[in-house]
């Protein structure tokens, strides 16, 4: 049986946590992608299959709020923003809770105002060795309250692995990241390290391996984000690729397609074994889960999306790629940035701005709406969002009636 955390009530909800267990009694294998329809008549919310809370994120928030009940007298600080995500973090600071660090990486609190007393809390992507350090030295420990996923953990543990057998790391993910960062950190102690954002970067360091790119032009665009005294020249003979954990599956599957076959084009498919390390996917589970419902969400189809999470989340930015390349999408971090049912606030991936759009909910008879969110979200902030977009439209069937399908028969106890 999976582990039951516990979450604070205010993060529950009557509407999306209904119709998740409903679908999870019905599913416990989880075979079925399809999304689910809740019809309030004019307008039809599709639920993907998976979205929300992941483990890792249900394991920060309840070692955060037992912290918080633990030690209501002592300061309390976390290294940088727990999870990706406004509402949480919102909370947390209103509840005292500091953050030492922005995500970007620049320092809120210096160390200087730490005390042994003090406790910090390490959020779910992890941290640096150099921070843990920072620290230990100022006596406190940073694995006391450490909420570090533990997928992520696993991404760490590869890379000490591949540096073991000698193989140089390739680290698919953003190298600003607070994740990233984490990984590199740690992968850089064993084993030569470098970042990888995308498939075009994966192609310029298989120009390298076959000896079409220059060292220059090589540390031109990856000096920045590999590990000091990284030799291009001897260190990609011998690969092996792990990832940041929340980037799009299909995208690390082309990395290392195209870092697989720039060696085979070197050393021959028969010495293959010799320079590249079959690596399995570290992707966590639940981003594959989210990532594979969305797909099965962009296939069922709908007018339009709404997309729900932080602005700085990277899992919740790649779910809002996939459905901008289907429908109109509007990535939004809670109800209050739908103004009304003319005019929308969202964020733009392309400008990284916050936008405004008239005329986002479409007329013209019933709406099917695709409604889902990254895994950092509450469940509380989509009904938010739903009961939001409902209020748009009259005559509807009650929230009741619309979740006649999706009843909840609890496991009768042996």
């Amino acid at each position: 049986m999976a582990r039951q955390f516990e979450i604070p009530t205010f993060y529950k909800s009557p509407i999306i946590s209904r119709v998740k267990k409903a679908r999870q009694m019905q599913d416990r294998l989880k075979w079925d992608l399809s999304p689910a329809v809740l019809d309030f008549g004019p307008v039809r919310f599709v639920l993907a299959r998976h979205f929300g809370f992941c483990f890792g994120v249900e394991n920060a928030i309840e070692i955060a709020y037992r912290t918080l009940e633990a030690h209501p007298d002592r300061r309390i600080f976390f290294l940088s923003e727990m999870i990706h995500n406004p509402n949480v973090n919102r909370d947390l600071q209103e509840r005292g809770v500091r953050f030492i660090f922005e995500p970007s990486g620049e320092q809120r609190v210096g160390w200087e105002t730490l005390t042994p007393e003090d406790i910090v809390v390490v959020p779910a992507f992890g941290t640096t060795l150099e921070v843990q350090k920072e620290l230990m030295d100022r006596g406190i420990d940073p694995y006391a309250y450490n909420t570090t996923c533990p997928f992520v953990e696993k991404v760490w543990n590869r890379s000490a692995q591949l540096g073991d057998e000698g193989y140089t790391v390739v680290v698919h993910g953003k190298a600003t990241h607070e994740e990233t960062r984490a990984t590199f950190s740690h992968s850089i102690r064993d084993a030569p390290t470098v970042v990888v954002l995308d498939v075009e970067e994966a192609h310029l360091l298989g120009d390298m391996i076959g000896g079409k790119l220059d060292r220059e032009a090589f540390f031109e665009r990856f000096g920045h984000k590999c590990s000091s005294g990284f030799d291009p020249d001897r260190d990609l003979q011998r690969i092996g690729v792990v990832n940041q954990t929340t980037m799009l599956a299909p995208e690390t599957r082309k990395i290392v397609q195209v870092l697989r076959q720039a060696l085979v084009d070197r050393y021959g498919e028969e010495d293959l074994k010799d320079h590249f390390a079959d690596t399995s996917d570290t992707l966590c589970y639940a981003t594959n889960e989210n990532q594979n419902a969305t797909y099965a969400l962009i296939e069922h189809g709908a007018d339009l999306a709404l997309v729900v999470g932080g602005y700085n989340s990277s899992n919740t930015s790649h779910i809002v790629t996939l459905c901008e390349e289907a429908m109109p999408t509007y990535f939004i971090q809670n109800a209050g940035e739908i103004v009304s049912e003319s005019c929308i606030r969202h964020f733009s991936l392309k400008t990284r701005q916050v936008v405004t759009t008239e005329g986002w909910l479409l007329d013209g008879g019933s709406l099917d709406v695709v409604l889902t969110c990254g895994a950092s979200c509450p469940d509380a902030v989509v009904d938010e969002v739903l009961l939001r977009v409902l209020s748009f439209f009259e005559p509807c069937r009650t929230v009741e009636e619309a979740l006649a399908s999706y009843p909840v028969v609890e496991q009768a106890v042996v």
